[in-house]
């Protein structure tokens, strides 16, 4: 009889091997160590879940002091202007929800590596997280309009989301591996420890369940806060009961034949849905019209402060057609817009605070209008108090002003580019100089100064078009804001330029739709189209960008004509 341990021995000692190791592990990494995949999964969760918290309490204090705005809005101040114009020439009005998008996917990408980062070290993941939170309370504090409580959004979506990273990796799966079996060759193999569950054996079932459900629940929470801060009800009850008045000077009827029924021709007047929006605005400023204020001050004039009643019940309220355009607008592009506006006079409200021009001895020559979101725009004094109707605006289209488009009061000057002069969320007028101080865009490279440059386009037919050989209409619009379109020539291929017939003017502030019958011939052709205004200036064929100052050139289609 052969003299040694028992097999039963064996197992139960290589039992306990296998428990002390699976202790050890235990005590080293807080828990059994997840996969990678299955930290990394964790880590988003728990980001998705931070974010919720932080919206929450954004629109419970500030939605602009969310992670995700305020590190959004030190994105677009940071960028430099090449990026700025390659962003709206590839993605246009959506420039700002690709940013966002751009910004979630970094997101995620960190937070599964801090996932995986703390699947070994939970005190790695916590500190991943409390830098981010770190770098969204820094970028909310240093906003313009930023405040010691806007660090809360970010400091309370960073205490979630390290509670909840640690809560799904303590119940998240373990690896296989000898911690978990031991080995008997007695049994095949195989120990009474790898028929009998591990402590702490992951439960797949409590964990999905709980990662499903901080999901879910950060979904709903983060899309019902972001809904509750852009339609709070006393901001909507507000603003839903503002009534415009009769201005008392109304504009004038718009003339007969001032728009041309031709298919496929923009509208004379731009739909307020379809108006260009072209800012700085991650998310559009929800603003009481019963607590704003405008403020009023700067050199050589007598500060003042208005309501939004003062400005709406002023007897001096005017209605005018405006054409706006924004500086980004590429030749032949969408970024323009008319409309009919109703507002407080500019100048006027400026002489009762004393503001005289520069040429009459006035100390500034520059006004600075800010933004309730810290954007400013300067536009020189002397343009606005030219005799053109610069106007503190109120109204849009015959309704009070949309929240995208500045609601309560924005400003809009005739024949300057937007970024000089039509600031939207207006809450502050400062006379100053050009010298003492450079408004948001003259740093990134715009000029101070830049009128409008006189443009045409062609609507219809579309580039890459196709139309039946015989009379074709070819159509579009024209602008020289404040000084008027004098004439439309169009050219096919590299024949002469021939006169367009011209729409009635409505004013010289507003655009002007033209037609030019062509009488088509099969084949490819080229159509372009130049603009005349009635200083002389025509339409130059010279092509740049829209930096500094807005883009030249002419605006051109290539299109098939088919043959009968």
């Amino acid at each position: 009889m052969m003299r040694g341990r028992s097999p039963r021995r064996v197992r139960y000692r290589n039992r306990g091997v296998s428990e002390q190791q699976s202790m050890s592990r235990k005590n080293a990494a807080g828990g059994p160590r997840p996969r990678p995949v299955t930290a990394a999964l964790c880590g988003v969760v728990a980001a998705g879940a931070g974010l919720a918290v932080a919206e929450v309490a954004g629109a419970l204090t500030k939605p602009e002091a969310t992670p995700l705005l305020a590190v959004g809005a030190t994105v677009i101040d940071l960028v430099p202007r090449p990026l700025k114009e390659l962003a709206i020439t590839l993605f246009g009005t959506a420039d700002k929800a690709v940013l966002l998008a751009g910004m979630a996917v970094v997101l995620a990408a960190f937070a599964g590596a801090t996932g995986v980062m703390a699947r070994s070290r939970r005190p790695l993941g916590d500190a991943g997280i409390a830098l981010f939170g770190t770098i969204g309370a820094v970028a909310a504090l240093t906003r313009p309009e930023g405040g010691p409580l806007d660090v809360l959004p970010s400091v309370l979506g960073a205490g979630a989301a390290i509670a909840v990273l640690r809560l799904l990796l303590r119940v998240a799966p373990g690896t296989p591996g000898p911690a978990g079996a031991a080995s008997d060759p007695d049994t095949g193999g195989r120990t009474e420890e790898a028929e009998t569950p591990a402590p702490g054996e992951f439960d797949r079932r409590r964990f999905v369940l709980l990662a499903s459900s901080a999901a879910a629940l950060s979904a709903a929470g983060g899309l019902g806060a972001r809904w509750y801060a852009s339609s709070r009800l006393e901001v909507a009850r507000a603003n839903n009961a503002v009534r415009l008045p009769r201005p008392a000077s109304p504009a004038a009827p718009l003339p007969d034949e001032a728009e041309l029924d031709v298919a496929g021709l923009d509208p004379f007047f731009t739909p307020n849905d379809d108006f260009y929006r072209i800012d700085t605005a991650l998310s559009v400023p929800q603003i009481d019209a019963t607590t704003w204020r405008l403020r009023i001050h700067g050199r050589g004039i007598t500060e003042r402060e208005y309501t939004f009643d003062d400005l709406l019940n002023r007897s001096d309220l005017m209605e005018r057609d405006i054409t706006l355009a924004c500086v980004s607008n590429p030749v032949g592009g969408s970024y323009i817009g008319n409309a009919r506006w109703i507002g407080v006079p500019l100048a006027a409200l400026l002489q009762e605070a004393g503001v005289r021009p520069p040429g009459d001895g006035g100390p500034a020559d520059q006004l600075v209008s800010r933004s309730h979101d810290g954007m400013s725009i300067g536009t020189p004094v002397a343009d606005v108090m030219d005799g053109r109707d610069a106007m503190l605006a109120l109204g849009m289209n015959g309704r009070p002003l949309p929240g995208r488009h500045g609601f309560p009061v924005r400003m809009v000057v005739p024949g300057l580019y937007g970024y000089v002069s039509a600031c939207k969320w207006l809450v502050e007028l400062e006379l100053t100089t050009f010298d003492a101080f450079d408004a948001y865009w003259v740093p990134r490279g715009w000029a101070e100064q830049a009128p409008i440059k006189p443009q045409s386009r062609i609507d219809t037919p579309h580039e890459g078009g196709t139309v039946e050989a015989g009379t074709v209409p070819v159509a579009g619009v024209a602008w020289a804001q404040h000084v008027g379109v004098q004439a439309v020539e169009l050219r096919v291929d590299d024949g002469p330029w021939q006169e367009a017939r011209l729409a009635a003017e409505d004013t010289a502030d507003t655009w002007r739709q033209w037609v030019f019958e062509w009488e088509a011939e099969p084949g490819e052709h080229r159509l372009t189209v130049r603009t005349t205004d009635r200083d002389g200036q025509t339409q130059t064929a010279r092509a740049s960008n829209p930096a500094p100052d807005g883009a030249t050139g002419q605006h051109a289609v290539d299109v098939t004509v088919a043959g009968r």
